[in-house]
């Protein structure tokens, strides 16, 4: 008989693998596209969020979510895009 802590850690495992974080990487539009801004952002507290809307390369409106990580650099949270619906 298999020993049980040993299963369990084994489905542990294996239902932590699939939560692997992805990076998002920055679109034509983005704040970091071109890499981090010259300028830092010396004011805001460090951990701080904002959003960044723009459009993107298809014409279509996105809203881009960052963090003033602690060495001032911005960090890429999230990203979506903004469905325009007609209401005629």
């Amino acid at each position: 008989m298999p020993n049980p802590k040993a299963l369990v850690a084994m489905a542990i495992a294996f239902a932590l693998s699939g939560c692997a974080p992805s990076t998002l990487e920055p679109v034509r539009g983005s704040i970091i596209y071109n890499g981090q801004p010259r300028t830092k952002l010396t004011k805001s507290p460090i951990g701080s969020t904002f959003d960044h809307k723009f459009i993107g390369p298809g014409g279509d409106q996105y809203v881009e979510t960052y963090r003033i990580a602690p060495d001032r650099s911005l960090e890429l949270l999230s990203r979506y895009k903004v469905e325009i619906v007609d209401s005629r």
